[in-house]
């Protein structure tokens, strides 16, 4: 498993204060775990962008903090994000104890390319995107690849079972549980009716007209000339 680094200060601003911090380049954090005190700490902003666009909610991260006396193994295990920019403006990070398992969702990713694809009217039906694992902190997976080259005719399926993983992990979503499968794109194909209102309003139209064109014979008698 890759081990990621990120440096970290103590924070004493707390509360809506944070807020001075946020205008100053640094996103308020806390370090929290088993058995340990809850940790203020502050990040600074281009640091914490560049962990969160390479680092998952599996992957180890070491703690450095300056006065520390040795870094802090943690996992993220939330982030606050601004909803309109989607700037992080808080995470909470994760102690972890190295000898103690870890339950966690971990991303699926799908790779090979299904041959059941090159036929008429086929799509791949994804029923799960994550799988719950449970495993030691260095042992938990960024992600799970799902090979589908496997599939190729309509109605075949994979399941949770079909699913290779080290024996380090344990994987605990039901093994009967269909990961993908491929389906048939079914057609359906509608007749053009026309709609009742539209053939009466129709009718109603085609008297209108018939009767306008009637209406001025009707409105203008001719005159008899008087002798």
């Amino acid at each position: 498993m890759r081990r990621l680094e990120l440096e970290v200060k103590k924070r004493d601003i707390t509360g809506k204060k944070v807020r001075f911090l946020r205008r100053g380049g640094l996103i308020p954090c806390n370090i929290y775990g088993h058995g340990i005190e809850s940790l203020p700490v502050q990040v600074d902003v281009r640091k914490l962008s560049h962990l969160l666009a390479r680092a998952g909610g599996t992957d180890l991260i070491s703690i450095k903090m300056a006065d520390a006396a040795s870094p802090s193994n943690v996992i993220i295990r939330d982030i606050q994000r601004n909803p309109m920019t989607g700037e992080p403006i808080h995470v909470d990070f994760y102690q972890v104890r190295m000898t103690e398992k870890l339950k966690a969702e971990v991303p699926l990713v799908f790779i090979g390319e299904a041959p059941a694809l090159k036929l008429k009217n086929v799509s791949l039906l994804h029923a799960m995107n994550t799988l719950q694992i449970e495993a030691l902190p260095d042992d938990l997976p960024h992600n799970i690849e799902v090979d589908i080259s496997s599939l190729a005719v309509p109605e075949q399926s994979l399941h949770v079972k079909d699913i290779k993983v080290s024996d380090k992990i344990t994987i605990l979503a039901d093994p009967d549980q269909m990961i993908i499968k491929v389906a048939e794109v079914r057609k359906v194909v509608e007749e053009e009716v026309v709609p009742a209102a539209a053939v009466e309003g129709e009718e109603v139209e085609g008297a209108a007209e018939k009767a306008e064109e009637e209406a001025p014979a009707k409105a203008s008698p001719v005159k008899e000339e008087k002798k």
